[in-house]
């Protein structure tokens, strides 16, 4: 296995209504202790929140409104949804920071917050919260997933439309504008990035496979089907989880029933360049979303306090 020491971006995870942010070392294992606690201001739901190198502040949407604050609880910026909406249910804003740490990137299911306009895909700016682009989106969504491209400035965002499927886009800020492209798909749904960047991950809406992609432009380097993965196509499904353990080796996940419906699933290593399947994979998380990969041969399960596990192969 291709193992990194490189530094690991910061983590963030809700637990007991504060954000606690890890900076793990690359030697880090077993539960992990945060570094930093943050309070979201009074009143303030969180959604998703993410956190910049050095830990200083914290960023986190809520159904209403984007969000910056410190350590000690001062609130640094705030970005509201307009115009007000009223509806609790059926959207999920998401936050993003960029790699350099300089830019905030927002996604609002405007359309279901029924805001009366479409779905937006907003750029702050890290420092202060202002708007540094803006785009609409032509999706009626629930919720997004942003991945980060580590090198070059872009970003990949999942749209999720529950029945309707699920569209990526891929951005990056140019001139003062959001340079915005949309892949020709609406049922793959993204999964992860690979480490380097040369590649993604995605698992059909259908769950019925998975593929990876040439970066940028998507093309289709391999596909796996839920009987090349060693299950039953017509009881089995491929979950829409997993991604990038190391450079060289993508987790799939494959659910299903038993006779007397209980509920399982299994993990699979396969080959990041090749689509080979090479065997079992134990994660240790409780269910089949319990796994997070890194990228650098190890991965996060969530412990019974609610903060992150730490693991890697023995």
């Amino acid at each position: 296995m291709n193992r990194s020491t490189a530094p690991l971006q910061p983590l963030t995870r809700l637990v007991g209504g504060n954000i606690c942010a890890y900076q793990p070392a690359a030697d880090t294992w077993g539960a992990l202790s945060p570094a930093k606690i943050f309070r979201p201001s009074a009143g303030d739901d969180v959604v998703e929140h993410t956190a910049p190198a050095g830990l200083h502040q914290v960023f986190y949407t809520t159904l209403h409104a984007a969000v910056c604050v410190t350590a000690d609880g001062a609130e640094v910026w705030r970005s509201e949804f307009e115009p007000k909406s009223d509806e609790r249910f059926g959207h999920r804003p998401g936050c993003a920071l960029s790699s350099d740490g300089l830019t905030v990137w927002i996604y609002r299911p405007d359309a279901m917050a029924e805001r009366g306009r479409p779905d937006q895909w907003v750029a702050l700016d890290a420092v202060t919260g202002a708007v540094l682009a803006q785009a609409d989106l032509d999706t009626v969504g629930h919720g997004g997933v942003q991945l980060v491209h580590r090198a070059g400035g872009e970003i990949l965002l999942d749209v999720g439309e529950g029945q309707d499927g699920s569209v990526i886009y891929r951005a990056s800020l140019s001139g003062g504008r959001m340079d915005l492209f949309r892949y020709p798909w609406d049922d793959r749904v993204l999964i992860d990035l690979s480490p380097d960047g040369r590649h993604f991950m995605t698992v059909d809406h259908a769950q019925g496979d998975m593929a990876v992609h040439t970066y940028p432009d998507g093309e289709v380097a391999f596909t796996l089907s839920v009987d090349a993965l060693g299950h039953d196509p017509e009881e089995d499904y491929v979950e829409w989880g997993g991604g990038y353990l190391d450079p060289e080796t993508i987790v799939v996940t494959v659910v299903g029933e038993t006779e007397s419906e209980e509920e399982w699933f299994r993990h699979t290593r396969v080959d990041a360049r090749s689509g080979e399947v090479r065997g079992a994979f134990e994660a240790h998380g409780e269910n089949s979303y319990d796994m997070q990969p890194l990228g650098d041969g190890s991965w996060l399960t969530k412990g019974p306090d609610g903060h992150p596990i730490r693991r890697r192969d023995s």
